[in-house]
């Protein structure tokens, strides 16, 4: 695709967004708002990674026209409001761009991954106090999934020497936290276990980080690993002409063992 046809379809996206916003436009268009399209947002950023997870191009392609049609829905409505408009958030990300890749586009020596990412912290702990966001875990989103925010966090208390040395030390606490848990089952106060819960996950994310592993990532693998193995245990039961609610906890164990054991050969 020519660079002329990509403005192109880009300046039609625009159009389309500002005729459905407008008054004669589309009734739930015009109701929708920042607080309204949010959820979209986010919703659309899942199904991308989705699609990547998938190696499926074309369904990337359509995901990633879904995800650029909420940029230019926040805009829109940005615009309308008269606090900025698509081309200030081209610009932003451009001007971001550029000055956090000096040796691409200044006067700084080339740089390999490792030195780029430290100096794209350094810059960006630039930018935070810029804003006059203090404080060294400042700008963390709090709308983040909350493993991806746990381990971020953590992330950040570790640039400044806050972290364990080894994974190993990771582990331990994770026994602490876990025998914590199992100390307060007995009194059964929701509120005490679900704090040691969140304890038990923030150290998961914690451990994950200490591994060079996206907690995240994980965690879809082993929902993916469930759904799969489950799907097993209702094919088996299907066979016999009876779903779950018919087997007993053992025939379904047994059947989740064989695909377990059917997945290492």
């Amino acid at each position: 695709m020519s660079e002329d046809r990509a403005l192109s379809e880009l300046s039609r996206l625009l159009s389309i967004m500002a005729r459905l916003r407008a008054p004669d436009g589309c009734a739930w268009d015009q109701e929708q708002d920042f607080t309204s399209i949010a959820p979209y947002t986010i919703e659309e950023g899942y199904e991308v990674a989705e699609a990547i997870a998938r190696q499926d191009r074309p369904a990337l392609k359509d995901e990633l026209g879904d995800l650029l049609l909420q940029v230019v829905y926040h805009a829109q409505m940005a615009k309308e409001a008269g606090d900025f408009a698509f081309a200030d958030v081209a610009k932003s990300i451009n001007d971001k761009m550029i000055r956090r890749h000096p040796h691409v586009f200044g006067e700084d020596a080339a740089r390999d991954a490792a030195t780029q990412i430290e100096a794209w912290e350094v810059q960006k702990a630039a930018e935070r106090a810029e804003r006059a966001e203090t404080g060294t875990l400042s700008g963390v989103a709090v709308n983040l999934p909350a493993l991806t925010r746990a381990a971020k966090l953590t992330r950040r208390a570790a640039r400044v020497g806050f972290d364990w040395p080894d994974a190993a030390s990771v582990l331990d606490k994770l026994e602490e936290e876990a025998a914590e848990l199992r100390a307060e089952l007995p009194r059964a106060e929701p509120s005490r276990i679900a704090d040691e819960l969140g304890d038990l996950l923030f150290v998961l994310a914690n451990l994950a980080r200490k591994l060079d592993l996206d907690p995240e990532a994980c965690l879809r693998g082993a929902n993916a690993k469930f759904e799969r193995r489950f799907g097993v245990i209702e094919a088996r039961l299907a066979a016999e002409g009876r779903s779950p609610a018919d087997a007993s906890l053992e025939e379904m164990e047994a059947h989740w063992q064989e695909a377990k054991r059917a997945e290492r050969l």
